[in-house]
């Protein structure tokens, strides 16, 4: 997933503070699980922090325990995990080697961790190709798009039926897109009005000030 530079550059400002330490002013916290750095920014106070680590590390251990050479790949391409809001559920950061994964889509409980794996995994072949040296400039994305449901394919079909049958559906449903609808471009002013419109949403029913307010 393609993010624009001021997200990015925002993202990357959220990890130098927290790899400086306790010294500065951050609201995020910086843990290992699994054996990666994973750096969280909770900003969302109807979520309880401890659920979403949970839920990430459920979804690696789902990878782990199913595909232990695909789990080695994640270890040696990700220099870390980010939790953060974020409009879409995954991206990854090639030039930070950092896997996004998006604080309420972990958050969430009507899905189950195959699918925040599933997400995760598909993230990590990103990272698998940029770290075999494919330049930028030289990638069909559509092609790639597809490389990548497929391993989320093959994911779902490793798993118990009924756990990976959320995995497999969308997977083939994306796999039989258009190469415009499989890496669709994203307008990222509206999904970020989108995402601060549920997010005040959320607010609003708490009795909180709209984060925007």
């Amino acid at each position: 997933m393609r993010t624009p530079l001021a997200v990015l550059g925002a993202l990357r400002g959220l990890l130098g503070r927290l790899l400086a330490g306790a010294s500065q002013r951050v609201t995020g916290e910086r843990m290992r699980i699994r054996g990666f750095d994973v750096l969280v920014d909770n900003t969302r106070p109807d979520i309880a922090t401890p659920d979403v680590i949970e839920r990430l590390d459920e979804a690696l251990g789902l990878i782990e325990a199913t595909q232990q050479w695909r789990f080695r790949h994640l270890q040696r391409d990700l220099r870390a995990i980010w939790v953060v809001r974020h409009p879409t559920r995954g991206a990854y950061f090639p030039a930070d080697r950092a896997c996004l994964t998006e604080l309420t889509f972990l958050a969430r409980r009507d899905i189950t961790a195959a699918t925040v794996a599933s997400s995760i995994l598909h993230e990590g072949v990103h990272a698998r190709v940029d770290r075999c040296g494919v330049r930028p400039e030289s990638r069909d994305i559509a092609r790639e798009e597809r490389i990548c449901r497929r391993a989320e394919l093959a994911f779902g079909l490793a798993l118990p039926a009924a756990l990976g049958a959320p995995v497999v559906a969308r997977s083939m449903e994306s796999l039989a897109l258009s190469d415009a609808d499989v890496a669709p471009d994203i307008d990222w002013e509206i999904a970020r009005r989108r995402q601060a419109m549920i997010d005040d949403g959320a607010a609003m029913r708490d009795g909180r000030p709209p984060l925007r307010g």
